[in-house]
C-alpha cells in the first residue's frame, strides 16, 4: 500500500476532524539479514511483533514504539544538577515560554547560544495549568499507547541551522525542513509564535523540525520528505511525573560528525517499510552497502528518538544534548528530573532505493546513514500541549493529530 501525502493545512482554518492515515512504525534495531517480519496493525498504526526491542544507545535510537527507555548516548555529560523540588516549583507567569527575546524589525536577530535558562515564572504557570487540568472524557475504544503526534509535509530547504549556527545563514550543510515555514537561520523562539504558518497538522503545533537533505547519488538531485510523522509519546511503562514540554526548547538526536557504513542489519541505517510481513533491509543493498533496495510496495524510511528527560532549567545547552537525558527503568536521573515527552521523529521519503544508493548532505563523501540526525525546536499552543500531555501521555491513551484516535 502506497502512501497518500496529507493535505497542505490552512492555518486560517480550523483543522478537520479525520484520522491521517496509518503510518509503520518500526519496534526493533539492527533486523537480521533477510528475516521475514511480522507486522501487527495496532491503534492507528503498523508495528513489530517478535523482534529484538533492545534501543540502540544513541541519540538516533531506532526504537520509537518499544516503550523502553534507550540508553544515553555516548559521551553525554550530565548538565549543572538540578533539584527536583526546584523543576516541581517554578516561578509564575502567563506568557509562553520563548527562551529568546524575539527579533523586532529592522534590527538584525543574535540568537542567543549556550546554556539558555527557562523563564521560571512561565514555566511555573504552564506547570500549575497542566496539573489543575481535569481529564477529557475517554471514548470506548481507544487505544492504550501513551502517545499524541503531528503529522508534517516537506516545508523548505536551506543550508541554515537555527540551533548549531543560530544567525549564520549558509553556515550549515543543506537542511530540509518541516513544520515552522518562517524558519531561517535567524529564527529565534518568540518567532515561532509571530508566524505560525505550518506544514504539519494540528496548526496549534508552531515547531520547526528538520534533518539533513537526502540526494539520489546517481542524479545528485534532493528527495524530499513524502511523509513526517512527529510522535510525542511516553517511552516508560508507567508515566508517574509526567510534565507537559515547555515552550521554546531545543534539542538534537544523532551525531552529524558519525561517518561509519551502515551495512544490511545495522542500527542507523535507513530500512524499508510497508504493510505486510518483508525485509526491514532491503531485498538487496546499494553498491557501496550502506543503502537499502526495497522490494514491493516499501519505501525507504528513518526512525530516530528524542530524550525524555528535562534538567527544568535550561531550554538549550553548549552542545545541545546536556540538557536533556534519558530516562533509566521508569525514572529520569536526578540532574534530569522532569520527564517530557519523548519526541520520535518517523520520516518517509518517496524512494525505493538503486545501486547507486543516496547520500546525507552532512556526509556527501561517505555516502552513509550514520550522520543522519535531527533537530527540534518545540514551539505549541500551551493549552494544547498540557491537554494532550494530560489525555494521552499522562493517562497512556492513543491520540492523533486531534484528540483521543479510536
Amino acid at each position: 500500500m502506497s502512501y497518500a501525502p496529507l493535505p497542505e493545512p490552512d492555518a486560517s482554518q480550523p483543522p478537520p476532524r479525520h484520522r491521517p492515515p496509518s503510518w509503520f512504525t518500526r519496534n526493533r534495531l539492527g533486523a537480521a539479514a533477510g528475516a521475514a517480519v511480522a507486522l501487527v496493525i495496532a491503534a492507528g498504526g503498523v508495528y513489530l511483533a517478535g523482534g529484538d526491542v533492545t534501543p540502540e544507545p544513541s541519540n538516533a535510537a531506532n526504537a520509537a514504539n518499544a516503550l523502553e527507555y534507550p540508553s544515553p548516548p555516548a559521551g553525554q555529560s550530565a548538565s549543572p544538577a538540578v533539584s527536583a523540588s526546584t523543576a516541581a516549583t517554578p516561578s509564575a507567569a502567563t506568557t509562553p515560554s520563548t527562551g529568546a527575546t524575539p527579533s523586532t524589525a529592522g534590527a538584525p536577530k543574535a540568537p542567543a547560544t549556550g546554556w539558555i535558562p527557562v523563564d521560571g515564572a512561565t514555566w511555573k504557570a504552564q506547570a500549575d495549568a497542566y496539573r489543575a487540568l481535569k481529564i477529557d472524557p475517554v471514548p470506548s475504544g481507544v487505544g492504550n499507547l501513551p502517545e499524541f503526534r503531528a503529522d508534517c509535509q516537506y516545508s523548505h530547504r536551506l543550508p541554515d541551522d537555527p540551533i548549531v549556527a543560530p544567525g549564520l545563514p549558509g553556515a550549515s550543510h543543506m537542511h530540509s525542513f518541516v513544520g515552522n515555514k518562517a524558519v531561517d537561520a535567524g529564527t529565534v523562539a518568540g518567532d515561532l509564535t509571530t508566524f505560525t504558518a505550518t506544514s504539519c497538522k494540528p496548526v496549534q503545533d508552531h515547531s520547526a523540525y528538520w534533518v539533513p537533505t537526502l540526494y539520489d547519488n546517481a542524479t545528485g538531485k534532493p528527495v524530499e520528505t513524502s511523509g513526517f510523522r512527529v510522535y510525542y509519546r511516553s517511552l516508560a511503562k508507567n508515566s508517574t511525573g509526567q510534565m507537559p514540554m515547555p515552550n521554546g526548547l531545543r534539542m538534537i538526536s544523532g551525531d552529524a560528525k558519525k561517518k561509519k557504513p551502515t551495512p544490511r542489519g545495522a542500527t542507523g541505517q535507513f530500512y524499508c517499510a510497508f504493510y505486510g510481513p518483508g525485509d526491514l533491509d532491503g531485498i538487496a543493498r546499494s553498491t557501496n552497502g550502506n543503502w537499502p533496495i526495497c522490494g514491493g510496495d516499501a519505501t525507504l524510511h528513518f526512525m530516530m528518538q528524542f530524550p525524555d528527560c528535562w534538567d527544568g532549567k535550561h531550554l538549550d545547552s553548549p552542545n545541545h544534548k546536556d540538557h536533556v537525558a534519558y530516562g533509566s527503568g521508569n525514572s529520569c536521573p536526578t540532574s534530569h528530573p522532569v520527564r517530557i515527552p519523548a519526541i520520535t521523529f518517523d520520516i518517509q521519503y518517496p524512494a525505493k532505493g538503486t545501486p547507486a544508493g543516496y547520500y546525507l548532505s552532512s556526509d556527501k563523501e561517505g555516502k552513509s546513514a550514520s550522520s543522519m540526525h535531527g533537530d527540534a525546536f518545540v514551539m505549541w499552543d500551551v493549552d494544547t500541549m498540557n491537554k494532550r500531555t494530560k489525555n494521552c501521555v499522562q493517562q497512556r491513551r492513543t491520540c492523533d493529530n486531534y484528540g483521543y484516535q479510536k
